[in-house]
């Protein structure tokens, strides 16, 4: 996949570097030199430049991109202004750093379609949920070996377990499935709640909007979810 990340900062140079060690092609950005010279040899791509002007940005390949990662974290106007301008460019998926509460309204009302929070997210993990497609979230045991939640791929909804058979054909396990309930309180307000449903047998169904935990070696987990 073809990645931009704007802003290599401790975390968009980690997530660079991960992303580009997992085999993507990564351009990374940022307006110091210093920093640019220092990842030249671990992002596939470093540029120095104003991701805050029209023109410049115009001239980056936007649609062969898959995704696009402001993660500039000192400055909250260049932050505001570059998601901006790469959602005016319409690009493939936008993910945008915020810093407070605030900062992540208003990054809302621009329309991105995820908000990163480095001080709460690693880079190891946005890395994994990038390169893994519909991944919810994962947990890493070792630097082989994962569990992650993932969407039901639709051609599994409504078979079982047993019908897809994911030791034989995947070489993983899966763990457990988690339901979206809606909730209803005396007063009619309405809300969505994660249910665990206990350790997934062979006979378990697979349903609409139902997560799959899952847990195996990596490199069969991206096999599975990128299918």
């Amino acid at each position: 996949m073809k990645y931009i990340i704007v802003g290599l900062g401790n975390f968009g140079a980690s997530l660079a570097e991960k992303l580009t060690a997992q085999g993507n092609e990564v351009i990374g950005i940022d307006n110091k030199m210093n920093k640019v010279d220092l990842f030249k040899e671990k992002i596939s791509h470093t540029i120095c430049m104003d991701s805050t002007d029209e023109f410049t940005v115009s001239g980056l390949p936007l649609k062969e991109t898959d995704v696009v990662i402001i993660a500039i974290g000192e400055d909250q106007g260049a932050n505001v202004m570059t998601t901006a301008l790469f959602k005016n460019f319409q690009v493939k998926r936008l993910i945008s750093r915020a810093i407070d509460p605030l900062h992540e309204k208003v990054l809302m009302a621009i329309g991105v379609d995820e908000i990163v929070h480095p001080e709460e997210e690693t880079a190891e993990r946005w890395a994994k949920k990038l390169c893994l497609t519909n991944v919810i979230d994962s947990f890493k045991l070792s630097d082989d070996f994962s569990i992650i939640e993932v969407n039901i791929p639709k051609k599994f909804i409504g078979k079982t377990i047993e019908e897809i058979q994911l030791r034989r054909n995947y070489n993983i396990l899966a763990l457990t499935t988690i339901k979206k309930t809606e909730i209803k309180s005396v007063v009619g307000k309405t809300w969505n709640e994660d249910k665990v449903q206990g350790v997934a047998s062979p006979d378990t169904l697979l349903e609409e909007k139902d997560i799959l935990v899952i847990y195996g070696a990596n490199a069969d987990l991206r096999k599975f979810t990128n299918q």
